[in-house]
């Protein structure tokens, strides 16, 4: 299908994906700490016919450097532009920091029919990198809500120092001892997503060794379960923390050590594409 590519109006950062047949239904998609626009990815959801916002929400000009009390107010603008398009049905797709995000706003903006996280966050963490005042310390919240700093899980210093400077790094050992010593900041800190209307897709690879992706992915399944509410869950045992998509090319970081192997990871990334195509109907 042909797909006209535009960067984005209204004072976001990103690029636009127009089919040349669009469906009823669009995404945005949010990439993860690596600040890049999911442009690949953006293309093969456009050619499904879903109308496509592919958003930097850190990094670029006039905005916090890093991931630094991002207002999740950006996401709902996102949102807007999909629903002045006409699009009557509203996916958010994130991977990463980006699914703690898409995760976020479809329990807090009832206009998202479906979120599909890859990869996510159970809780809302600290900072990854400076805020707008660049600096990185003191720690503060990853996002923000109608001004608002967002409750969240510090990074356990000794764990930071601990991390490895050469890559690859790993960070899952961090993630792990700050969930441990911050163990009373996790209900505060939890991603309501108890709130959403959405449908909600989970998709986690069992070696993830970014940050335990799958346990996290757990934990939302078995609080929407509580609330009556079951989630799709997703996970593969070998795979990591990037699933690719049909059509995805199989490229590794050379900064981070994310696990998994590409056999694994696109085989979870197949059972997400076939979620997101059934929901297209």
């Amino acid at each position: 299908m042909k797909v006209s590519e535009r960067d984005l109006v209204g004072g976001l950062t990103g690029c636009w994906f127009e089919p040349e047949a669009p469906t009823d239904a669009g995404v945005v998609v949010l990439g993860g700490s690596s600040g890049t626009i999911p442009m690949e990815r953006a293309r093969l959801l456009a050619g499904l016919g879903l109308r496509v916002a592919a958003l930097s929400w850190f990094g670029g000009p006039g905005q916090s450097p890093g991931i630094c009390e991002i207002p999740v107010e950006v996401f709902e603008r996102a949102i807007d532009q999909l629903v002045s398009a006409g699009c009557g049905r509203i996916a958010v797709l994130g991977t990463s920091k980006g699914a703690e995000a898409a995760l976020l706003i479809a329990s807090l903006d009832a206009r998202v029919d479906l979120v599909v996280a890859f990869s996510p966050s159970s809780v809302v963490w600290a900072n990854v990198g400076p805020g707008a005042d660049g600096f990185e310390w003191p720690l503060r919240s990853s996002f923000t809500w109608r001004g608002e700093a967002l409750p969240f899980v510090p990074h356990e210093a000794e764990a930071l120092l601990s991390v490895g400077r050469l890559p690859p790094i790993r960070y899952l050992g961090l993630f792990e001892r700050s969930l441990e010593v911050f163990a009373d900041r996790l209900e505060a800190a939890a991603i309501p997503i108890e709130q959403t209307r959405a449908g909600v897709v989970l998709v986690a690879g069992g070696d993830d060794q970014l940050w335990p992706s799958a346990r996290f992915a757990k934990n939302l399944a078995q609080r929407l379960s509580a609330a009556g509410r079951p989630a799709t869950l997703l996970t593969h045992p070998q795979a990591g923390h990037r699933a690719l998509l049909p059509g995805e090319a199989a490229q590794r970081s050379r900064l981070n050590e994310h696990g998994g192997d590409d056999e694994a990871d696109a085989t979870l990334g197949a059972l997400a594409w076939k979620e997101l195509t059934a929901w297209l109907g």
